[in-house]
């Protein structure tokens, strides 16, 4: 199985991400981050606005329109209302990443077995597969950042360029822009830069000038074009909206400098092979490509100090540093895969044994514990899960059967395929952890405005998560002189029921319905709202 994966690298990256990602890609909640994207997208279909983008009918310019203009497509073609369908895209471009680390391994002459391991590691690292529905612009603006590298690599070591390399790393970068702005420039391909020139320079500077300039005018056409756009028609939006994410930028979610340095633990799985490939006095003479490996190493620092020097930092923004670090690891597997057998120290081989076992015990416990924690639950059925269970218990004991044959290589597959069946057929596991008996979903409330004949406001603010399950617009409420309807509802966050106090007896205000859109006992008060009809006292006397 291992010489046909190898023989056909492509299909095999592409085979399994669409194995791992695709199963079950709608069995995670909602998150605040997608509820804006997939609103927004709901809105581009619905209401035509594919280039002034809104939420809720409100201008949203935020972040550019590309991974959105691609959920919409996405929707419309596999159902709008459909959490698959707008996930699809942030799934493909995992795929797609997983490719351009291949070939990008490729290019720098590392082999076919050892630019699948790259590859296979960046798409098993935890946060890649995270930020699916933690954020899903980010994994759009790496990808293409990454794919902008490959081709401009071509640009700076060949003698002569060729034009079509120019032009898909200025497209590709430009499509990273339109993503979300400056981040993969400034985060992945900024550092490359930087890197890269310092190991290996330029070859024929001067006579690459033209080339350079002829990339930046691609890059700056294509990624600056939306925002062109939006400056052109609704610059007082685009610019308040700017100077609120700059000013977020210093003074929100502030972190220390430190923050971001225990970096590898993103990787998961990884995390051990992740640190002792960094640990360049150990494993520096143990590998052949040393320029390559100082190279890799370099790129991950620069990112780091790049990331660390900005004051808002959020564990998601790491994503760009797992991208070399998935090349530099794959040093470290490499020469497992090669000289394990012939290493002398027992320390050293003892780690390694530990770090398989660990992963081969846990793949066999999985199973006996799942069924022990919700062996009560009504909606664990475990005829459902018995195929997982079988697979996770068939590859713990290869786990096994592997590191008992010193085979480091099936032992490192089983590994991948442990983190898939985990992502594949596992996730359904977090349905049953939807215990919340308080949970009232918002999709009732369109059935309450038609039997009362009501038309729908909210006070302050609203959940993005609530607008995206009421598949619709609600109006904000600003004073109840300004509402010319006889009755109103209005959703009032728990937090904010004071305002009630606030109608004059003029009004007469009956609860209808709380609405509760914590899937989990934890509840966040965000997204509890309860809803309340208003009426004009005359009303009734009419």
């Amino acid at each position: 199985m291992i010489k046909l994966i190898e023989k056909y690298p492509i299909a095999s990256i592409v085979i399994f991400g669409l194995l791992m990602l695709l199963p079950n890609l709608d069995a995670m909640v909602l998150t605040i981050m997608e509820a804006r994207d997939y609103v927004t997208a709901h809105e581009m279909v619905v209401d035509g606005h594919w280039l002034q983008t809104t939420m809720n009918g409100i201008a949203r310019y935020e972040k550019p329109p590309l991974p959105t203009w691609l959920s919409a497509f996405s929707g419309m073609l596999f159902g709008i209302h459909s959490l698959f369908a707008l996930r699809l895209p942030a799934a493909l471009m995992i795929v797609f990443s997983g490719i351009f680390t291949y070939k990008l391994s490729i290019k720098f002459n590392f082999s076919v077995e050892r630019s699948l391991i790259n590859s296979f590691i960046l798409l098993t690292s935890f946060y890649v597969i995270a930020i699916i529905i933690e954020a899903p612009w980010d994994i759009f603006t790496h990808g293409f950042t990454l794919a902008s590298i490959y081709y401009f690599i071509d640009i700076l070591k060949d003698d002569k360029v060729a034009l079509k390399n120019v032009i898909w790393s200025g497209l590709f970068l430009g499509f990273s822009f339109l993503s979300k702005g400056p981040i993969g420039f400034y985060a992945l391909f900024l550092p490359f830069l930087f890197s890269y020139i310092y190991f290996f320079g330029i070859k024929n500077a001067k006579a690459k000038i033209k080339y350079l300039l002829a990339f930046l005018i691609i890059f700056i056409l294509i990624g600056g074009s939306w925002h062109l756009f939006i400056e052109v028609v609704d610059s007082s939006r685009l610019n308040e909206i700017t100077e609120h994410e700059a000013e977020n930028w210093e003074s929100y979610n502030v972190r220390p400098f430190y923050y971001y340095w225990s970096f590898v633990i993103q990787s998961g799985i990884w995390t051990f092979f992740s640190l002792v490939a960094l640990w360049y006095p150990y494993l520096k003479k143990k590998v052949k490509q040393q320029k390559e490996y100082k190279f890799t190493i370099l790129w991950i620092l620069a990112t780091l100090i790049l990331l660390s020097i900005v004051p808002e930092k959020k564990s998601r923004y790491l994503v760009p540093i797992l991208f070399p670090l998935a090349l530099n690891t794959g040093f470290y597997l490499e020469y497992l895969l090669k000289s394990f057998t012939s290493i002398k120290s027992t320390l050293e081989k003892s780690v390694v044994y530990f770090n398989f076992i660990v992963f081969g015990a846990i793949a066999i416990i999985i199973p006996f514990g799942i069924s022990f924690i919700f062996y009560n639950s009504p909606n664990f059925d475990f005829l459902t899960f018995l195929p997982f269970f079988l697979l996770l218990i068939f590859v713990g004991f290869n786990l096994f059967k592997s590191l008992f044959n010193k085979n480091i290589k099936k032992a490192f597959y089983f590994k991948i395929i442990f983190m898939g069946l985990i992502v594949s057929l596992g996730l359904p596991i977090v349905k049953l952890l939807n215990n919340n008996p308080s949970y009232n979903g918002i999709s009732s409330l369109h059935q309450i405005e038609h039997n009362y004949h009501l038309k729908s406001y909210f006070y302050k603010e609203i959940a993005p998560e609530l607008l995206w399950y009421y598949q619709g617009k609600i109006e904000k409420f600003k004073s109840i002189k300004s509402v010319k309807n006889d009755s109103i509802g209005l959703l009032i966050n728990v937090d904010d029921s004071n305002i009630l106090k606030n109608f004059s007896t003029d009004y007469k205000v009956v609860k209808l319905k709380d609405f509760n859109a914590n899937y989990f006992k934890k509840e966040r008060n965000r997204l509890k709202f309860d809803y309340y009809l208003i009426t004009k006292n005359n009303y009734f006397n009419n």
